[in-house]
């Protein structure tokens, strides 16, 4: 199985493969989502370190038992060979109704047929105001011609 498009990276093939990542995980879908990881991927997220698909499905579920309404933006930083560099943000509430903003930066390596193998995350969250919220569409993936993180200024 292969999940393009594959390693080595030009700048639209990496473009592409950081738009597919985020509508995966703006479907919310734990399961969906570690199919793009291979079976022993590695993850740091913050300070916590996971291992394989199984642990990458518990952490997700975690996460969005917790993270209410969670809507992404990725955007391409670097790239070069089989790796690529992303800057995100997305929007999430609590179950108390608080809202969030939660920046990061990504680092991903790739295998041959285009599994991330690594993925690296550092993240902080800023609490904002349901009036500063900037990620207004459907739950699922960004539409078509909503402003990327560049466009938004963030």
């Amino acid at each position: 199985m292969t999940r393009p498009p594959l390693p080595p990276f030009n700048e639209d093939t990496a473009k592409e493969k950081v738009r597919k990542a985020e509508d995966g995980w703006n479907t919310r879908s734990p399961a969906n989502v570690a199919l793009a990881y291979t079976p022993d991927s590695k993850w740091r997220n913050r300070a916590e370190f996971i291992e394989g698909r199984d642990q990458i499905v518990r952490f997700l579920t975690r996460k969005w038992d917790r993270e209410l309404d969670y809507r992404l933006i990725k955007e391409l930083w670097a790239f070069e060979g089989n790796r690529i560099a992303v800057r995100f943000a997305y929007e999430w509430r609590d179950d108390s109704g608080s809202w969030f903003r939660s920046f990061g930066n990504e680092n991903w390596e790739f295998a041959p047929d285009g599994l991330m193998r690594r993925r690296v995350a550092s993240i902080n969250d800023l609490p904002i105001t349901d009036e500063e919220r900037l990620f207004h569409w459907p739950l699922g993936s960004r539409p078509a011609g909503h402003p990327g993180l560049s466009d938004l200024g963030l």
